[in-house]
C-alpha cells in the first residue's frame, strides 16, 4: 500500500511543475520574438520606388498632359542616376532645386515652379511617412527585445527551480521543534538549496495559543534551526505570525556584507548635481551599486540621470539580469527621446553570497577595484544611455575578497586631475590609499580631486564600497 506523500513532497513536485510551466512560458516567448524579428527591418534613406512615387504624383497634378519632357518615364529606366542625386540633394538640403534637376528639364518644362514645388512637397510626404515608419519598427524591435530578455530571466529561473535541492528532510525535525517551543506550529515547510550554496524556506505556519510573533523573531529561530548561516524574512513577507495560517519566506543571509560611503561635489555655480546614485539591495543576498551621470549639469541633469537609475534598479529588483535591465533601459530612454540628453550608466552588482561582482557601463568612466594584488580598472563604456539601440553591453566579472575595496567616480573626478593619462594617475593614487572605512575613503578621494583646482568643473561624485566576511 503506498503511503502518503508528505506535505514536503508535495510542494517539491509543484515546485518542478512551476519550473517546467515556466521553461515552457519561455518557450512562448522567444517564438513571439522571432516571428517580430522575421518582419522587414527599417530604412534611413529614401528608396529609389518612393522618390519615383513623388515624381509621378507631381507629374500627374503638375504636368497633365504634357509629354515635352516626359521626366517621369526618363527616372523610370533602370540605371537612371539622377533620380538618386535628387533624393541625396532632398536628403542634405531639405528641398530640390532648380540646379539639382537634369538639363531634360531645364530645356523642356513650363512649369518648373510648380512641378518643384509639388515634388518638394511629396518628397516631405514621403520623408515623414518614413520616418514614422522607423519609429514603428524601432518600438517593434523593443518588444523584440522586452520578449527575448524575459524569455531569457523564465528560463534562468525555470532552471534554478530545477536544479534545486529539497533538504526540508534534513532540516525539518528540528525546525518544528523549535518553532513549536516558542508557540508556533509549523504545518508546512519547504527548504530548497541552490547551486551556489543559497538556501530560502517556505514555512506555513501559525501561533498557538493566541500569541503574535514578528516574522524577524521567527527568522532568529529558523537560523538557529538550521544551524550555519543567518536568515532573513524576505521583503514580500508579512511581518507578523498570528493565529490564521500563512505562508512566510524566508532566505539565508549571504557570507558577506558590503557598507558604503558616498561623497559629492556639485559643479561650480549649480545648486544641484546632476549624477545620481544607487547603493541598494536587489535580488535577496545582491548589493547594486550604480552611477549615472546626466549630460550637462543641474536640475535637468539630474532628472535625466535619476531616471536611468531609477529605472535600471526596479528591474534588477524584479529579477532581470545586469546585461537585461541595461538594454531594457536603454531601448525605452531610446523611444522616449532621450537621445538629445543621454546619461551614462555604471553598474555594479555583488553576489554576497559568492562575492562575485559583475560590472557593466554604457558611457560610463572605468570603475576601481582594491584588492589583494593592487589596484584594477575595469575599463570604461562605449556609448552613454538612449543613445543607440541596438546597444550589447559587455559584462565583466570578478571574485572578491574580504576587504576589497569597489570604487566608482563620475568623469567630473578624472577630468579634475593633472595630466594626459588620468585613469592611471587615479589608479596610481589609489595604490597609495590605504583601504579604510568606505565614507572616510570616499571623503578623501574627493577631496583629492578637488585639490586640484579652486571650484570643480562638474559634478563629481565618488562611491565607494566595501566587503566583509560575516
Amino acid at each position: 500500500m503506498r503511503a502518503d506523500p508528505k506535505p514536503g513532497d508535495l510542494l517539491a513536485e509543484v515546485n518542478v511543475y512551476t519550473a517546467r510551466r515556466l521553461r515552457e512560458m519561455a518557450c512562448s516567448l522567444s517564438g513571439l520574438a522571432r516571428a517580430f524579428t522575421e518582419e522587414a527591418g527599417s530604412d534611413k534613406r529614401l528608396s529609389f520606388d518612393e522618390g519615383l512615387a513623388a515624381m509621378q504624383t507631381a507629374a500627374s497634378m503638375v504636368c497633365g498632359g504634357c509629354s515635352r519632357c516626359n521626366l517621369y518615364e526618363t527616372g523610370k529606366k533602370e540605371g537612371s542616376y539622377y533620380l538618386y542625386y535628387l533624393l541625396r540633394a532632398f536628403e542634405q538640403k531639405g528641398k530640390v532645386d532648380k540646379e539639382d534637376m537634369p538639363r531634360l528639364f531645364h530645356e523642356s518644362c513650363r512649369r518648373q515652379e510648380e512641378y518643384l514645388s509639388q515634388l518638394n512637397r511629396n518628397l516631405g510626404r514621403a520623408t515623414m511617412n518614413l520616418t514614422w515608419k522607423n519609429r514603428f519598427l524601432e518600438s517593434r524591435d523593443a518588444v523584440i527585445v522586452q520578449f527575448r530578455e524575459m524569455a531569457s530571466i523564465l528560463e534562468e529561473f525555470s532552471g534554478q527551480m530545477e536544479r534545486a535541492l529539497d533538504v526540508t528532510e534534513t532540516y525539518e525535525d528540528s525546525v518544528r521543534y523549535l518553532f513549536r517551543r516558542r508557540h508556533m506550529k509549523v504545518e508546512n515547510m519547504l527548504m530548497l538549496e541552490y547551486e551556489n550554496d543559497q538556501k530560502e524556506a517556505y514555512l506555513t505556519m501559525r501561533t498557538v495559543g493566541g500569541k503574535c510573533v514578528t516574522s524577524r523573531d521567527a527568522s532568529d529561530i529558523l537560523s538557529r534551526a538550521a544551524g550555519g548561516r543567518r536568515w532573513s524574512v524576505s521583503r514580500d513577507t508579512k511581518s507578523i505570525v498570528t493565529r490564521r495560517t500563512d505562508t512566510f519566506r524566508f532566505v539565508e543571509e549571504g557570507k558577506y556584507q558590503m557598507i558604503h560611503g558616498v561623497a559629492r561635489a556639485v559643479r561650480g555655480g549649480e545648486v544641484t548635481s546632476g549624477d545620481s546614485f544607487t547603493f541598494s539591495e536587489g535580488l535577496p543576498r545582491q548589493m547594486i551599486m550604480s552611477l549615472s551621470d546626466g549630460m550637462g549639469s543641474g536640475a535637468a541633469a539630474l532628472a535625466d540621470s535619476a531616471r536611468v537609475v531609477e529605472l535600471t534598479e526596479q528591474l534588477l529588483e524584479t529579477g532581470f539580469s545586469a546585461r537585461a535591465a541595461l538594454k531594457l533601459v536603454n531601448t525605452v530612454l531610446l523611444l522616449a527621446g532621450m537621445e538629445q540628453n543621454p546619461a551614462t550608466l555604471d553598474l555594479c552588482c555583488v553576489d554576497l553570497c559568492t562575492g562575485v561582482l559583475e560590472s557593466m557601463k554604457l558611457g560610463a568612466v572605468g570603475t576601481f577595484l582594491m584588492g589583494r594584488e593592487g589596484v584594477e580598472m575595469i575599463e570604461p563604456g562605449s556609448v552613454p544611455m538612449g543613445v543607440m539601440n541596438p546597444v550589447e553591453p559587455a559584462l565583466v566579472s570578478r571574485k572578491l575578497w574580504d576587504n576589497d575595496r569597489v570604487i566608482m567616480v563620475s568623469d567630473g573626478v578624472l577630468e579634475a586631475l593633472p595630466g594626459e593619462e588620468k585613469e592611471e594617475t587615479f589608479r596610481q593614487y589609489l595604490e597609495e590609499l590605504e583601504p579604510g572605512n568606505p565614507q572616510d575613503m570616499a571623503d578623501e578621494i574627493l577631496s583629492f580631486a578637488m585639490s586640484f583646482s579652486e571650484q570643480p568643473a562638474d559634478d563629481m561624485t565618488v562611491l565607494v564600497g566595501g566587503i566583509f566576511e560575516k
